[in-house]
């Protein structure tokens, strides 16, 4: 529970993890690839709106979830549901931003991984946010992280803490 109260600093997260109601129906919400979080084919316009719905969405085995004491609702999601668009280092560690304000540092319990498109070469980061939540880490982010990386044997990569993490395969961008 505290880990989660430092998610969003001063906006403590809910336990969704430790709710377990019965599965209620799907509601109209999608998540784009982009960020933007859509109702019945129109952005959600409000930010506070979103900001509450993404403290209490759930990765499930069948799919993401909004989930409260009494209520799971499934949701439609098109890539990852949040989008690392900031990274800061704090006494040797990465602090990644997501576009709902939630922090997390990169280390052993948050992985920063990136697949590699095996047709095309293009890298496709993401960062563990919190329970089975990944965050897409932003083109401009991953620059960021690439002018901040070394070669540790053979790749491209970044340090976070005593945690290392490869930014492509061996050999790509040295």
């Amino acid at each position: 529970m505290a880990d989660a109260a430092k998610q969003a600093p001063g906006r403590g997260l809910p336990p969704v993890h430790l709710w377990h109601p019965a599965h209620c129906g799907d509601i109209d919400i999608l998540i784009r690839a982009d960020g933007v979080w859509m109702h019945e084919g129109s952005p959600i316009g409000r930010p506070e709106l979103v900001r509450l719905f993404s403290t209490i969405l759930r990765k499930d085995p069948d799919g993401y979830h909004l989930v409260t004491p009494v209520e799971k609702l499934k949701i439609e999601v098109e890539d990852l549901p949040f989008r690392a668009v900031a990274v800061r280092e704090e006494g040797g560690q990465l602090v990644f931003t997501t576009d709902q304000g939630d922090e997390a540092i990169a280390g052993a319990e948050r992985a920063i991984v990136v697949e590699t498109d095996a047709a095309t070469g293009e890298p496709s980061p993401r960062v563990h946010i919190r329970g089975d939540l990944w965050a897409r880490i932003v083109r401009s982010v991953f620059y960021d992280l690439v002018e901040r990386a070394e070669e540790i044997d053979g790749a491209l990569a970044v340090r976070s803490g005593n945690s290392v993490f490869a930014l492509g395969p061996k050999g790509a961008g040295l």
